[in-house]
Order: structure tokens, then C-alpha cells, then sequence
């Protein structure tokens, strides 16, 4: 994440899909150019019960896009009674963004829930591409992170080997790249809600994978 009109993405975030929920993470760090500018950035975001957003890019643009999208959710569910689902609130992102061609938000962005059609994780770029998937990644970290999911990610898998499969992916970008660092961020999405780990839970499990 980067606090200057620069293309380059300095953040590692993820989304991934098991087979009860989807977890969502993040590390801390923003940079400006070769400056840590801040050592506890938010780019994990609760938009509702049943859904999440992760954020790479411009501060400011993504700043703007998690108020605008919070409030379009919240007004989902006041006209319609229920949860907007996951894929209709990644197509209206997608539909924000590609609005903005001429002067585009430099963000990329992962959105991920549930709804009762299943679990989802979608991958959306600065021009509204909007892709789901098992798994994404966002940022200068993906190539780390993508090493250990395309290694280590199972179809099956639940929640407790997501946790544990983001936690060791975002470790890995942070130990090579410079632009990410400073904590990990996750949060878990299921049927019962969404739910933030303590950092002492995700202390307790890097331990117990034995990361350092």
C-alpha cells in the first residue's frame, strides 16, 4: 500500500476459499517509495456479517472505496431485508471501478464472503476486472504468496487449515518483501458472522507452525 500516485502495489493480502468460510488477511506496512510511512495500516475490512475486503494501492482511493461499498451494503440490506450476496457486491466494485477509466482508483482489491449459494473470494483490478477463485492474492507480496497456496492450498480444506495456510503465506512475502511487514491482519468469514483474530491467536499459531 502506497501513499503517493504510484502503480506499484507495496502490500500482501489474501483471500481464501474452504469449505466452511473464506479467510481474508493482510500485513500492516505502507510505503512511500523506500519510507515505511506507517507500521499500522488497515487494509482488512468488515463491510458486513457475510462480507470482507482486503486493499492494495492508493491509500486515499481505497480509503474512499471502503465507505462508498460499506454504505451500498448497508443499503442493500435496509431495502432488502437480507445480506448483499458476495458476487453481487463484487460486480458492483468491478462497475464502480471500470466508471473510472479516464481517472482510475489505483487499487487492487480482494472481496470474500458468504452467502447461501456458497463461499467466495473474488480478485478485482484498477479497471473493474472482477475474477473468483479459490484463492488470490493482491500486491507486491503474490508472487511469495502464491508460491505457498499453489502448494499447500486443498479444495477441502476448513477453517482452522485456512487460518493457518494464510498466516504462513502472508510470513512468507513479509521475510522477502521489503514493502510488506509490521503484523498480519486475518479474519475469518463463516455462517455464524465475521470474525477479526486477536493478535495473540495469530502469535499462538505462527508458534505452533514454528515461524519466525
Amino acid at each position: 500500500m502506497t501513499e503517493i500516485t504510484d502503480t506499484k502495489k507495496g502490500t500482501t493480502t489474501l483471500g481464501i476459499v474452504c469449505k466452511d468460510g473464506v479467510v481474508l488477511a493482510s500485513e500492516r506496512r505502507a510505503t512511500m517509495g523506500t519510507l515505511i510511512a506507517h507500521k499500522s495500516t488497515k487494509k482488512l475490512y468488515e463491510l458486513d456479517d457475510n462480507l470482507g475486503m482486503t486493499t492494495a494501492g492508493l491509500v486515499g482511493d481505497l480509503q474512499i472505496l471502503a465507505r462508498y461499498i460499506t454504505a451500498e451494503v448497508e443499503l442493500y440490506k435496509l431495502k432488502r431485508g437480507a445480506s448483499m450476496p458476495v458476487g453481487s457486491c463484487a460486480t458492483l466494485l468491478a462497475n464502480i471501478l471500470a466508471g473510472r477509466r479516464m481517472f482510475p482508483y489505483w487499487v487492487q482489491l480482494v472481496v470474500g464472503g458468504v452467502d447461501p449459494s456458497g463461499n467466495y473470494v473474488y480478485s478485482l483490478d484498477m479497471a473493474g476486472g472482477c475474477i473468483p477463485d479459490d484463492y488470490v492474492t493482491t500486491g507486491s507480496g503474490s508472487p511469495y504468496e502464491y508460491g505457498v497456496l499453489e502448494d499447500q492450498y486443498k479444495k477441502d480444506m476448513d477453517m482452522k487449515e485456512g487460518v493457518d495456510l494464510a498466516i504462513r503465506a502472508i510470513h512468507a512475502a513479509m521475510k522477502r518483501d521489503a514493502a510488506s511487514g509490521d503484523g498480519i491482519d486475518v479474519a475469518t468469514i463463516t455462517k455464524k458472522g465475521f470474525v477479526s483474530l486477536e493478535d495473540k491467536e495469530i502469535e499462538k499459531r505462527k508458534t505452533a507452525m514454528k515461524l519466525s
